[in-house]
């Protein structure tokens, strides 16, 4: 009878166990060691970091950081590049290049490039993925390499409010609005107005707000019922809890 090659097989299971644990906690310490804030900037020397701002750790590609600003509270993913510049070391003079307002989000593996000057407005958020550029490749020359000819900049603005789904691209001069909805995919270029919903590649408008009669086109689905003021997240637990037959039961 062959012998047992693994004479502690028997425990395998509860070491596996805890050098997963081991693994996980040590995994954890390392993000929350890694993670950027205004308290504890690592290598990187913003032109500003506000409060409650943080970077989660890893981080992606991140250079020209004397003019990025960052607001208060802003969220910024995992593996998130942020650069000033078309590369490290360049002098930008004495403004700032890249600015994020009060609660930008930006999702996982998003890069916002801002060669010339990219502004991000307060209550911003993005999916993950997404990308946003100040800078585009030209063609002129068709004897020339593509990557060898000098690129064409032009300023990007999106507004407060705005939600930016996965995956979307922001290309040079687009100007968003206030409270734009960016679908995720989407290819956006030019001027979007407030309130307007841009879909598709190269992104048109395919939903916008009229003052006197709402979305146009209607929305498909009925509006969400906002939380009674004093109901904590507890009570919305417990309640998600419950069987379906009683919900909507007061007692």
């Amino acid at each position: 009878m062959p012998k047992n090659r693994n004479t502690f097989s028997s425990f395998a299971p509860w070491r596996r166990r805890l050098l997963s644990r081991a693994v996980h906690r040590g995994w954890a310490w390392v993000q929350a060691t890694g993670a950027v804030t205004a308290q504890h900037p690592g290598r990187l020397r913003f032109r500003r970091i506000g409060t409650g701002t943080r970077l989660a750790f890893p981080q992606g590609t991140v250079f020209g950081e004397p003019w990025i600003e960052l607001g208060d509270h802003c969220i910024i993913g995992e593996q998130v590049t942020l650069t000033a510049g078309l590369m490290p070391d360049l002098d930008l003079g004495t403004e700032p290049i890249l600015t994020l307002g009060d609660g930008v989000v930006l999702g996982r593996g998003s890069h916002i490039v801002a060669d010339t000057t990219v502004t991000i407005g307060s209550q911003t958020y993005c999916g993950p993925y997404v990308y946003v550029t100040s800078t585009n490749h030209s063609y002129d020359d068709p004897h020339e390499p593509v990557g060898k000819q000098w690129p064409r900049m032009e300023p990007v603005a999106i507004g407060p409010g705005c939600w930016i789904g996965t995956g979307a691209v922001i290309l040079p001069g687009a100007r968003l609005g206030r409270n734009v909805v960016v679908a995720a995919g989407a290819v956006v270029r030019g001027t979007v107005p407030d309130h307007a919903v841009v879909a598709g590649a190269p992104a048109r408008v395919v939903r916008s707000w009229d003052p006197e009669k709402g979305w146009q086109p209607p929305l498909r689905t009925p509006a969400p019922v906002p939380i009674p003021d004093g109901v904590t997240p507890e009570q919305l637990l417990a309640v998600a809890d419950l069987p379906e037959h009683l919900h909507g039961r007061t007692g």
